[in-house]
């Protein structure tokens, strides 16, 4: 899986939010630092080209849709994110988390519970 722009990541959670859309439509979404509709366009066809979308063709127009499901892309980006910043080690990345305050006591042992019992959560 290539490794998508900030900008072609937040053009991928508008897809994947609205499972299909015209480039107008994602132009809609867009409410900050909104592109130019002809770079837009290019954006998206950057992500159709590394595998990210396709689109069904109206005449001109095009709507485009993810064929990467964003469940896919959270675990290919967390595995690299684990691997380049905690040594590909999750107990690093928890630890981290819990110095930076970021996680409670209580969600370490839930998260403790999801291991300990991984039947529970299905």
């Amino acid at each position: 899986m290539q490794k998508l722009t900030n900008k072609e990541e937040e053009i991928m959670h508008i897809l994947w939010k609205l499972k299909k859309a015209f480039v107008k439509e994602v132009m809609a979404e867009i409410t900050e630092d909104q592109p130019h509709y002809n770079t837009l366009s290019t954006i998206v066809r950057n992500l159709e080209e590394k595998g990210y979308v396709a689109h069904n063709a109206y005449g001109n127009t095009h709507q485009y849709y993810p064929i990467i499901a964003i469940e896919d892309y959270r675990k290919g980006f967390m595995n690299t994110a684990i691997d380049n910043y905690f040594n590909s080690s999750y107990k690093n990345m928890v630890s981290f988390f819990a110095k930076e305050e970021k996680i409670s006591a209580k969600e370490l042992r839930e998260i403790l519970a999801m291991i300990e019992n991984p039947k529970d959560e299905k």
